[in-house]
């Protein structure tokens, strides 16, 4: 769990107010430091409620997008694309994935040089129960109405669409809300 910071005051707002009186508005940095702060918080709650089934909310997020795949396999270069993240973080969490048991690996015979990771069926259930943990504290975000949450993903998609995260879709797109 996330060490509470202790502090009488919150320190983004006194960040905010010393930023406003040295550089001017402080909405953008206010915003983006608690994103940053809530990234830190989610993440520590995720990794708490998936450190007993033996996996890191990384690693989890591997699991499930076996789960989604048709096969139950996918190509290493395509998991690390889907998850957005660097071809030596999906290494990473393969070799553990695999030692856990939980996904097998295999050369790519559509790519000579390419590995397949599948996940297997002690994998398929640790996903089930890991997912339970997970669902059972609202991804972390229990302390929103539903209607908040529909409220901040489509604040973020437009943060994430304006700054070009999906091929296709620009500023004008993400500004529209599309």
């Amino acid at each position: 769990m996330v060490r509470a910071l202790g502090l009488p005051f919150d320190p983004i707002e006194r960040a905010g107010a010393t930023w406003e009186q040295r550089f001017g508005p402080a909405s953008a940095m206010r915003a983006a430091t608690s994103v940053f702060r809530v990234q830190q918080i989610l993440l520590a709650r995720f990794d708490e409620a998936l450190k007993p089934h033996g996996l890191s909310f990384a690693r989890y997020e591997v699991l499930v997008l076996l789960t989604f795949s048709r096969t139950g396999e996918l190509p290493l270069k395509v998991i690390g694309s889907r998850l957005m993240v660097h071809p030596t973080s999906v290494t990473n969490a393969i070799d553990r994935l695999v030692a856990a048991g939980f996904v097998a690996r295999r050369p790519n015979p559509a790519d000579g040089r390419g590995v397949l990771a599948g996940i297997t069926d002690r994998g398929r259930a640790v996903v089930e129960v890991a997912t339970e943990a997970l669902t059972g504290l609202d991804f972390g975000l229990g302390t929103l109405p539903e209607a908040e949450r529909e409220s901040l993903f489509d604040i973020l998609k437009r943060v994430r669409l304006g700054a070009g995260d999906v091929d296709g879709v620009g500023p004008s797109a993400a500004l529209d809300g599309r």
